[in-house]
């Protein structure tokens, strides 16, 4: 059996660490917002290169409290993607705002400055743009349309850690950047958590009120907030694993490099390497016209893979009446062919070749 993910191969390699590093916090009985918590938003802020880098409970908090920090709300609309997670859009619901689902390019599957553009309405407060995959959007043409028309854009990073565009990395681009690491996440802990990134103090210091109960001194509550803080334990492994960030992005990227070399045909679409636009992976997500036959060979063969997405969000009984969309075509055609397949940084030739084997052989 070939897994879609593989979590224990990572823990064993840093096991000593880690186990130390809890029985560490267990010894100190500290569990909320303790001195790891506090080391690791800056040692997150300090690799991102970004001001501000605030945990909170999941990646799905940061994006609700995010937008809300940055002053979305009723009445207001929001552009972003129907090829996502339902997070993402769950967030942009539950501050009032509607959301705005435009197309996606074809290779990368993410917004273009072109679907943005043509979505803006006087209602429009800001862009909301997901590096699905772990695949960069092209933040320069869309950070210069929300200069144009002077709206804050919120990065969905929740795929993406580490990912960059040069040497600027991802939550860096807009107001702000709202990170997952959920356990299989490029960088994830052991159960849930979360970051948000600004170089606003301003914003900043909204998110931190939202985050702790609408409280900056104990007892005093200046607005109604929430309870979203990461754990202390999850911090101490966070911190031990964002030590390892780029060698573990660097073996996704081989692993999608061999992928791709193996997979070289006409009837399968791969993804695309770009050395600017950085990819690092958090799946390898093909296209086939025969996806459902290739899942049946898979799962004949014990491999692991995943339809992420099956269907857009557009069309979701959630979110349909409380959207608006135009032409999704990309989207859809996308959604009827898309196929995620293994991976993982500790992903040997051997099991590359197993899969690849496995699709070549229908």
């Amino acid at each position: 059996m070939i897994p879609m993910l593989d979590l224990k191969l990572q823990y064993a390699m840093l096991k000593s660490e880690i186990d130390a590093a809890v029985a560490d916090v267990l010894q100190s009985t500290t569990f909320i917002m303790g001195p790891n918590v506090k080391q690791f938003e800056i040692e997150a802020a300090n690799y991102l290169g970004v001001k501000h880098a605030i945990s909170c409970n999941s990646g799905t908090d940061a994006l609700h409290l995010g937008l809300r920090a940055c002053d979305i709300g009723m009445g207001d609309e929001v552009i972003t993607t129907s090829f996502t997670y339902a997070a993402t859009v769950e967030a942009i619901c539950h501050t009032g705002a509607t959301p705005v689902f435009v197309d996606i390019d074809p290779v990368t599957f993410n917004m273009t400055a072109e679907t943005i553009d043509a979505a803006i309405t006087s209602k429009t407060k800001a862009i909301l743009p997901v590096h699905i995959f772990g695949q960069v959007s092209d933040m320069q043409t869309i950070s210069q349309v929300a200069s144009n028309y002077k709206l804050k854009i919120i990065e969905d990073c929740a795929q993406s850690f580490g990912a960059r565009i040069g040497t600027q990395k991802t939550g860096t681009f807009g107001d702000a950047g709202c990170f997952s690491f959920f356990p299989s996440k490029n960088l994830g802990c052991y159960g849930d958590g979360g970051l948000f990134t600004t170089n606003s103090d301003e914003i900043a210091e909204q998110f931190m009120l939202l985050k702790l109960h609408g409280s900056k001194v104990r007892n005093q509550h200046e607005i109604i907030g929430w309870n979203s803080r990461l754990d202390e334990i999850q911090a101490a492994i966070l911190r031990i694993k964002l030590r390892n960030i780029d060698d573990f992005n660097l073996n996704r990227i081989a692993v999608a490099k061999k992928y791709s070399q193996l997979l070289n045909s006409s009837t399968i679409q791969t993804p695309s390497f770009n050395e600017d636009l950085s990819h690092v992976f958090h799946q390898f997500t093909i296209l086939s016209k025969t996806r459902n036959k290739i899942s049946k060979k898979l799962a004949s063969e014990n491999i692991g893979h995943a339809i992420f997405y099956p269907m857009p969000l557009s069309e979701q009984p959630a979110f349909s009446s409380v959207s608006r969309s135009g032409n999704l075509s990309n989207t859809q055609e996308i959604c009827s062919q898309c196929l995620s397949l293994p991976m993982f940084p500790e992903m040997s030739d051997e099991q590359i070749e197993q899969v690849v084997d496995s699709i070549k052989h229908l």
